[in-house]
């Protein structure tokens, strides 16, 4: 008989740790898999899923305005905030159910608690009904995500986090946003599009630190045309709150009352209660764990993927770490991902997709670059009206006349970049984009026919 409980223990039922607990279960691992919460994850019930759905809604409102332009006849057009959440929440229940079958169908142990590591090979659980429970394990898996952190400053208690957001009784007439990453933007596009009077307020010049220059100012441009009021160069110093409003004041001496302020000023890894400290697991300065190229921590026999260390935070990205540590420790594969080219999105009114370096980062890498860029104005949008216009954008090393970047903003980016992620990953030259014949009338195209 085996010296431990289990081969397995996951704590973290996420996309991540739902994918390493299934894959290795089909080796013949004996698993167990443990969530505080529900099963699903930040992903699936507060973030990319809720978020992207909202998006969708909210979009319906340029789209009304998109069809007046081309001559369709609106009348009395309005959403139904609480309906809507209704819905969002009842597809949520049902993805939920979704996981709690692929655990449970895959051979796995599942039990609602939280889990805490109390020693290399062993794991407490405080259910959600009070008991405690302790299991051994040959391997431990810590997939348990991030979450949303804020500033210090007076007042900051009265932001409202993403998964707040996502669950409003009732939109309010108006909101700042705190922050500049993908969140801040995102929201910022869902509150505006439900016609709230949407304010954005973060430090830099542009949103998105790290994105291509020229997609960041795109993006200002259209999020100020779209009209949401920009604050940058800006922090927030303190918000008094009474009955009815927030009163903000900013490190530019101005103040704005608005119904609510958001904080999205960025997510750490949600490691309070875990007792790594305890157990020695090593972190970094923002609490991540730290891991080798096995996703395994300075302790041999616990491992950890996903937002909680300090790789790739992008849920693609734990799932290819989850599945490639199962086919190694259990499936006797030496297979590792790569971090290169990974492709993302932001889901921001208009989008943005992107993959490989852009021509900033080239340069820091010494690399001989040239960037090829093509900006226009959407077919449709000159019948609608909409002043949205669409950028693109190839980097590509000279020297070897590979394709090392791409970059869009403008609608179904997302989709768009996908493809061409592929093309990427697989080492196409600029000659193999420019000898594919393109699809017109569409935007893709034209990154088949970018010419210097």
């Amino acid at each position: 008989m085996s010296e431990f409980d289990y081969d397995l223990i996951v704590i973290g039922a996420g996309s991540g740790g739902t994918r390493t607990a299934r894959i290795s279960a089909s080796y013949g691992a004996k698993t167990l898999v443990v969530e505080g919460d529900r099963a699903g994850g930040t992903c699936v019930l507060r973030g990319c899923v809720p978020k992207k759905l909202l998006v969708y809604a909210s979009q319906f409102s340029e789209q009304v305005s998109d069809a007046e332009g081309f001559c369709w006849q609106i009348n009395n057009f309005k959403s139904n905030w609480t309906d809507l959440i209704k819905k969002k929440n009842k597809e949520l229940d049902r993805l939920h159910e979704i996981y709690v079958n692929l655990i449970k169908n895959s051979g796995c142990d599942l039990i609602s608690g939280w889990g805490k590591v109390i020693g290399p090979n062993k794991v407490s659980i405080k259910k959600n009904d009070g008991e405690v429970l302790e299991f051994s394990s040959k391997k431990i898996m810590i997939a348990v995500g991030g979450e949303s952190s804020f500033p210090d400053f007076n007042g900051n208690q009265f932001m409202i986090n993403s998964d707040q957001a996502l669950d409003l009784n009732k939109l309010p007439k108006s909101i700042a946003i705190y922050g500049s990453g993908y969140i801040a933007v995102e929201f910022a596009g869902i509150f505006n599009g439900f016609g709230v009077d949407t304010h954005l307020i973060f430090r830099a010049n542009d949103a998105l630190r790290g994105f291509d220059t020229d997609l960041r100012q795109h993006l200002m441009t259209s999020m100020k045309q779209k009209g949401i009021t920009i604050h940058n160069n800006n922090t927030i110093s303190e918000i008094e709150k009474n009955k009815e409003s927030c009163k903000i004041t900013l490190s530019s001496g101005q103040q704005l009352s608005v119904d609510m302020v958001m904080g999205a000023t960025g997510r750490v890894p949600k490691i309070s209660g875990l007792g790594l400290k305890k157990v020695g697991v090593q972190l970094g300065q923002r609490g991540e764990i730290l891991v080798n190229k096995l996703n395994q921590t300075n302790i041999k026999s616990i491992y950890a993927i996903g937002d909680v260390t300090d790789k790739i935070t992008l849920t693609p990205v734990a799932i290819a770490e989850g599945h490639a540590f199962a086919d190694r420790e259990f499936g006797g594969i030496k297979r590792f991902i790569s971090y290169e080219n990974v492709p993302s999105a932001v889901f921001s009114q208009p989008s943005i997709a992107v993959v490989g370096l852009n021509y900033e980062e080239a340069k820091k890498q010494n690399i001989n670059a040239r960037e090829y860029k093509s900006e226009f104005r959407a077919l449709k949008n000159t019948i609608s009206g909409n002043l949205e216009r669409t950028l693109m954008k190839l980097v590509v090393d000279q020297d070897t006349q590979k394709v090392i970047g791409a970059h869009m903003i403008g609608p179904d980016a997302a989709e768009i970049i996908q493809g061409v992620a592929i093309a990427i990953k697989a080492g196409a030259l600029k000659s193999d984009f420019d000898s594919t014949i393109g699809i017109h009338p569409s935007a893709a195209e034209e990154f088949v026919t970018m010419r210097s």
